[in-house]
């Protein structure tokens, strides 16, 4: 299994996308439109709330809130890399 680099930042962007920089200096585009149909994932349509993303404590992971979040798996998992 493909060991998963930590996250050292995370940049909201419009249109509802996140750039999410890695511990080994990969940049993914991640488009959150994909996951906003799911219930836990609502607020993220509020555009203020949206912004407040922030790198969890050890980069295992981005959060808004302690309901709402994204694991670094799915993040490089499906983000696309970006130069």
């Amino acid at each position: 299994m493909e060991k998963i680099p930590r996250i050292t930042a995370v940049k909201a962007l419009p249109n509802r996308h996140l750039e999410v920089l890695f511990f080994n200096g990969t940049k993914k585009d991640y488009d959150c439109r994909m996951v906003m149909d799911k219930p836990e994932f609502f607020m993220l349509r509020d555009e203020i709330f949206f912004n407040t993303v922030k790198v969890d404590t050890g980069g295992y992971g981005i959060s808004w809130n302690d309901n709402v979040d994204l694991s670094e798996y799915e993040l490089w998992t499906n983000g696309e890399e970006i130069q």
